[in-house]
């Protein structure tokens, strides 16, 4: 949402009392004084230019789906708005079931959910209920913009007793006034991927610069490809790339130069974080990932993925059928985002085959030729004295990636930085190749 960080605050103080008054007339009107209140009348926000004004009119944003975010927002900005829901039923010595809320772990105020905000909202007419609970489908401007979402409930509980739970990148938008740069989290397991590097400080051979070249040219020209409704009824949005190789080839390197070369947010997401032996706990922690990068233009960057998406297994016991449950809704999250999914392996072979027919581009990054050595040496000793050194020998001699390489180099700056000269040795070189080889098992 391309819109400027205007700060909201004036401007949510004044949203917060009306929704105050809602739930004071809402509570008069359950409790039968209703006669003493007029509905109130939501604030006029047309010539406001705080970021959440220009939200609510460029997403047109009815009165319905407002307060449901004022009521997700105010634990978070004034708690206390809900304290009068804690009035306790005297007749059963219980809270009201048709306030709903939860009392948080930590957090000693209310905290509302699906049935409090109907509450709010609809009061009893059951058709501003059922309006309300379209606010909660998939096809939602707040689901589809990550504004909040609805909290899970058990299979036999209703849907309303899940919490609302505001998204961390729409609250950072109106607290902080500042674009949304998720941290790595259980709700966000994937951590932010970066590079100093540029395309000029990578070799590669001519077959993976001209499916790189390709890649790049889907970024730069999706949008007027996608605008042809000829096109457009065929091809969705997304781009869905495979890069599978030996380690220290340059996977992890492109997709952080994709993203750098095309002022993209590049996100690696921890595999670790997110595979789960309990039953349906993989395809939360997903969907959460998912519905946070949703419409973001954001590259996500699946490391060593055969941790998730392998070959799918016979279904001869019911842990199998799970894990086929879960590469098949991986496969479907993955077809249905709108950004560029790159995938990596060491080896494409243990990628499951329904996978792999859906790629756009499937990209071998192979141990380097003797020349791309060769050029890899010189890039990157540059800044060394190696006249000592026969470079174009040991490149010739020594089957080493880059990334090993690039472990080599460091090694030697080590060596030459306690020498206290500029100089690299022939002979530190070939120490720092066979601490390489011995990470590997190779000796030489």
């Amino acid at each position: 949402m391309e819109i400027a960080f205007n700060s909201s605050m004036d401007v949510l103080s004044k949203e917060l009392e009306w929704l105050n008054k809602v739930i004071s007339y809402r509570f008069a009107e359950y409790f039968k004084h209703s006669e003493r209140f007029d509905y109130p009348l939501s604030p006029d926000l047309s010539s406001d230019e705080s970021f959440y004004a220009a939200i609510l009119r460029k997403l047109e944003i009815d009165e319905t789906s407002r307060l449901l975010i004022l009521i997700a927002l105010a634990p978070h900005l004034r708690p206390a708005v809900f304290d009068m829901f804690f009035t306790k039923n005297e007749q059963f010595d219980r809270v009201f079931a048709e306030f709903g809320g939860l009392k948080g772990e930590k957090h000693s105020g209310f905290v509302p959910t699906g049935e409090t905000a109907a509450f709010i909202i609809a009061g009893d007419n059951l058709d501003r209920r059922f309006e309300l609970q379209r606010c909660f489908n998939e096809q939602h401007v707040l689901y589809r913009e990550n504004i909040l979402t609805l909290g899970f409930t058990n299979a036999y509980e209703p849907m309303w007793g899940g919490e609302l739970i505001i998204s961390e990148e729409f609250l950072t938008h109106l607290t902080l006034n500042e674009p949304y740069n998720p941290r790595f989290s259980p709700n966000f397991p994937a951590h932010h991927l970066t590079t100093k590097l540029e395309w000029s400080d990578a070799v590669f051979d001519s077959n993976v610069l001209t499916e790189i070249e390709h890649i790049q040219s889907w970024i730069k020209h999706q949008k007027e490809i996608l605008e042809n409704p000829n096109l457009s009824k065929y091809l969705k949005s997304g781009y869905r790339v495979l890069f599978y190789g030996p380690p220290g080839t340059g996977k992890s390197m492109t997709a952080a130069l994709l993203g750098k070369s095309h002022n993209m947010e590049v996100y690696r997401v921890d595999l670790s974080s997110i595979v789960s032996k309990y039953i349906g706990e993989t395809e939360k922690n997903l969907a959460k990932l998912f519905d946070i990068a949703e419409n973001k233009n954001w590259i996500l960057f699946f490391d060593e993925a055969d941790a998730l998406f392998s070959k799918r297994l016979s279904t001869q016991s019911s842990n199998d059928i799970f894990a086929n449950q879960q590469v098949a809704y991986l496969l479907q999250r993955i077809e249905d985002y709108n950004g560029v999914v790159i995938l990596a392996t060491n080896f494409k072979d243990n990628i499951d085959d329904a996978f792999l027919r859906r790629f756009q581009s499937i990209i071998l990054f192979p141990k380097p030729t003797a020349d791309v050595r060769h050029e890899l040496w010189k890039k990157y000793f540059a800044p060394f004295n190696m006249e000592e050194t026969d470079i174009e020998s040991i490149a010739a001699e020594y089957e080493i990636t880059g990334g090993s390489i690039i472990n080599v180099l460091r090694y030697c700056s080590i060596i030459a930085a306690q020498r206290g000269d500029n100089k690299v040795k022939e002979n530190d070189i070939l120490i720092g190749i066979k601490k390489e080889f011995l990470k590997e098992g190779i000796t030489l």
